[in-house]
C-alpha cells in the first residue's frame, strides 16, 4: 500500500468515527438496495441520514432515508435516458456557493462538514440530484411552468397585493477600501477609519467616484445595475436608506472594505419584487405539481431490488 493510500484510510477512519460509524468495512460496503442498477450501501445510509438530521434538526427514520437514495438514483437514471447529466463543475459550482452562504471557502466548508461526520461527496451527490431534477423538470415541462403577466396580476389581486406598486433599477459602483483577509487587526481598525472616513466626504457620484480613484488603496470597480425585485429583502431596505450619491456601510469581504456608491435610482413597475414574489410562488407550485406526478411515475418503472435489511 502506497503511503497516499495509507493517508486516505487514515482520513477514511476518521471521517467514519466522526459520523459515529466505526464499524467493520465490510458492513459499511454492504449493498442494501440497487435502484436502476445503481448500488445504495450501508455508508450511503448512514451518511444521508447524519446530513438529514444535520441539515433539519430531525432525525429521519431509515426507510424514509433509503427511500429518499433511491428517489435520487432513479432522477438521476431518469435524466440520462433524455441525455442529460450534470457535470462536476457544476456541482463543485454550487457546492462552493453554499460554502459561500455560509461566508467560508470551498476547504473550510469542507472541514467543518467533515468535524459534524459528513463527508463532502455527501453532499455533492445531494447536490447533483436535485440539479439533474430541476433541470430535468423544468425541460420536460416548460411550457406549463411558464408564468404570464395575467397570472402575475390575478394573484396580486387575490392577496391584496397592488400590481402598480413600484420598483427601482439601481446603478452602484463597488468601492472597496483594500486590506486582504488575514490582516492584523490593527490594520483593519485603520481601514475601517478610512472608510468611514471617505463615507462621510462622499456626498456625489462625480467628486466622490473620483476622490475614491485617487486614493491609495482603494479600489473603484465597474459598475453594476440591478433591479430592487433581483436583491434580497435586507440589501433593498438598505438601499432604500441611503441617499442617493451617497455610500453604503462598509461590509468585510475577501479584498478588503467593500461599499457601494448609490449613483441611479430609477423607478419602475415593471418588475417589482411584489411581482417577482408572486411569479416565483406560482412557478414553485407548478414546479412541485409535475415534479411530484414525474416522481409518482418513474418510481412505477423504476427496477429496485433490495439487497438486505
Amino acid at each position: 500500500m502506497t503511503y497516499s493510500a495509507t493517508r486516505l484510510g487514515h482520513r477514511l477512519a476518521a471521517a467514519l468515527l466522526a459520523c459515529g460509524l466505526l464499524l467493520p468495512t465490510s458492513v459499511l460496503a454492504q449493498v442494501v438496495v440497487v435502484a436502476n442498477g445503481s448500488p445504495i450501501t450501508e455508508l450511503d445510509i448512514a451518511q444521508r441520514t447524519k446530513l438529514v438530521a444535520t441539515s433539519t434538526r430531525k432525525a429521519p427514520s431509515r426507510q424514509e432515508v433509503i427511500q429518499d437514495l433511491i428517489d435520487d438514483r432513479i432522477k438521476i437514471a431518469k435524466a440520462k435516458v433524455y441525455g442529460m447529466e450534470v457535470g462536476d463543475s457544476e456541482v463543485d459550482n454550487a457546492f462552493g456557493t453554499m460554502a459561500g452562504r455560509q461566508h467560508l471557502n470551498v476547504q473550510q466548508f469542507s472541514q467543518v462538514l467533515e468535524r459534524s461526520g459528513i463527508m463532502p461527496q455527501t453532499v455533492k451527490a445531494r447536490i447533483r440530484s436535485q440539479l439533474t431534477w430541476n433541470q430535468l423538470v423544468r425541460a420536460k415541462f416548460g411550457p406549463t411552468l411558464e408564468v404570464s403577466d395575467a397570472d402575475v396580476t390575478k394573484a396580486l389581486i387575490e392577496t391584496k397585493e397592488s400590481d402598480t406598486a413600484v420598483g427601482y433599477i439601481y446603478t452602484l459602483y463597488p468601492v472597496v477600501v483594500l486590506a486582504p483577509r488575514g490582516s492584523a487587526e490593527a490594520v483593519l481598525r485603520a481601514k475601517l477609519e478610512e472608510a468611514s472616513a471617505l463615507r462621510t466626504r462622499f456626498t456625489s457620484c462625480n467628486s466622490g467616484l473620483a476622490m475614491a480613484r485617487a486614493m491609495r488603496d482603494v479600489a473603484v470597480r465597474e459598475p453594476v445595475t440591478r433591479a430592487s425585485a433581483d436583491l434580497p429583502e435586507q440589501f433593498r431596505q438598505l438601499l432604500n436608506s441611503i441617499e442617493l450619491g451617497h455610500l453604503t456601510q462598509p461590509e468585510p469581504t475577501d479584498q478588503g472594505l467593500q461599499m457601494f456608491a448609490v449613483c441611479n435610482k430609477r423607478p419602475t413597475t415593471a418588475d417589482t419584487p411584489a411581482k417577482r414574489q408572486a411569479k416565483e410562488q406560482i412557478f414553485n407550485k407548478r414546479f412541485e405539481v409535475e415534479s411530484k406526478r414525474f416522481l409518482d411515475e418513474i418510481r412505477k418503472q423504476a427496477m429496485i431490488e433490495y439487497k438486505s435489511k
